[in-house]
């Protein structure tokens, strides 16, 4: 039904993309101009008439419940035998960042017989690995004013484990689903372009050092630049949906053929499956196109005083990181995310962000104290669009000062700057914030 109705909203004209000065196109061509509770979930502005029809059938597979095999819908059974979640929507809400606690997951170890991800649901007749459980403290502090404030700390555990004890060193790292559109716009940025922001010795001694992390690309066979996840740790979107059918749904594919399961963990072997891939390469094809060519959120406001004050305090602040500006390279089978100007705010590396939010366990080369520079586009339509807000990796921030007032590490600069800055300031950096 979702599907229709942002057809209906489309044809009669809603979402489209008005004449704008570049500054309010954050996605270039692709932006569209939307700020209802589904703004998230358009299709580029320039996407042609006849390539709707991908889209929409990826719509579908995105938003589908898979079911247990066998099944009579052959189409989509195969779930499990261990799994988080239902469907890919179940986590990224109307295509946007993840709610609490739907959209969280536990990643672990490695380990040898819970493997990497928690799985916190299976099917009939298989245990379940554990139930993720989450409690927050109260952690006071005060801006440069005096003005008091609370963040809150999470602390994990994992209780009923379904295959034997879980080792007391086991490593825990929260991850809350991110907003997907935009990610074909991301992976068209060249790496060259990324790599010459790289600054691993800090030779500029600004304090920043982004890396690149590097991972494998299975479809490519090669090591190359990750861009994606809360650690970089997946090279294109493709295998990052193909990654998290597995991971997520236990739902296999071309490029990850194997179940989820571990050696060790016998009561998952030999139980019924939806094929061999469980999703063919057309309908990952589908899946794929669809997240690729979702639109970006345009700005609404660029134009207003406090913005503005808003966008000099926080390229001042925050821009060495969160960069604004980005150019995509030429976009094999993708003409709509080719050269465009775009504003993601992100520069795709990892960077120390400090204790606070180190989560102790290595990524491929991100180590326990890194994270990926999440953009920031479509950041101010979070709350419209999920009715709450989670920010940061793992949902504790429940606002955007919070989210800044996390940061350390080689953020801890621009925290610092933002929690000094008077009152006024603080709200014009914000109000810039909630513009894009």
């Amino acid at each position: 039904m979702r599907s229709l109705a942002v057809a209906v909203l489309l044809l009669a004209g809603c979402g489209k993309r008005p004449e704008a000065p570049l500054e309010r196109l954050s996605g270039g061509a692709t932006t569209v101009f939307d700020v209802s509770e589904n703004a998230f979930g358009f299709p580029a502005a320039n996407l042609a008439a006849a390539r709707t029809n991908a889209f929409f059938a990826g719509n579908s597979l995105f938003r589908a419940n898979w079911v247990i095999a066998p099944a009579s819908t052959e189409a989509r059974d195969g779930l499990g035998p261990l799994y988080n979640a239902v469907s890919c929507s179940s986590c990224h809400f109307k295509d946007g960042r993840g709610t609490l606690p739907a959209g969280l997951l536990l990643r672990i170890g490695p380990d040898a017989t819970y493997g990497d991800q928690v799985q916190p649901l299976a099917v009939p007749g298989v245990p379940a690995e554990a139930a993720p459980r989450v409690e927050y403290i109260e952690a006071p502090g005060r801006f440069g004013d005096g003005t008091p404030y609370s963040l809150r700390r999470p602390v994990y555990r994992l209780e009923n484990p379904g295959y034997g004890p879980l080792p007391k060193d086991l490593l825990l790292s929260p991850r809350l689903a991110p907003a997907i559109f935009g990610t074909g716009l991301l992976e068209a940025i060249p790496e060259d372009a990324l790599l010459a922001r790289a600054d691993a010795s800090d030779a500029d001694r600004d304090g920043i050092s982004g890396r690149p992390n590097r991972v494998r690309d299975v479809r490519a066979g090669r090591t190359v630049l990750g861009r994606f996840g809360w650690k970089a740790n997946q090279p294109t979107a493709e295998q990052q949906i193909a990654g998290a059918f597995l991971g997520d749904m236990g739902i296999t594919s071309p490029l990850f053929p194997g179940e989820n399961h571990t050696a060790e963990q016998k009561e998952c072997a030999g139980r019924p499956n939806g094929g061999s891939p469980e999703i063919d390469q057309e309908k990952l094809d589908f899946v794929t196109f669809y997240v690729k060519t979702l639109a970006v959120p345009g700005r609404r406001a660029p134009d207003d005083p406090q913005v503005r004050r808003g966008k000099k305090l926080f390229d001042a602040a925050c821009a060495k990181c969160h960069v604004p500006r980005h150019v995509t390279g030429d976009a094999p089978r993708f003409p709509e995310l080719s050269r465009q100007t775009i504003f993601p705010y992100t520069d795709l590396l990892l960077h120390d962000m400090g204790e606070g939010l180190a989560d102790g366990r290595p990524d491929s080369l991100a180590d326990g104290r890194e994270w990926r520079t999440p953009p920031l586009w479509g950041i101010g339509l979070a709350e419209r669009v999920g009715g709450a807000v989670f920010f940061l990796h793992d949902g504790r921030a429940r606002s955007l000062a919070e989210a800044i007032l996390w940061h350390g590490g080689e953020g801890e600069a621009a925290r610092e700057t933002f929690r000094n800055l008077p009152a006024a300031d603080r709200e014009a950096l914000l109000a810039f914030l909630r513009d894009l």
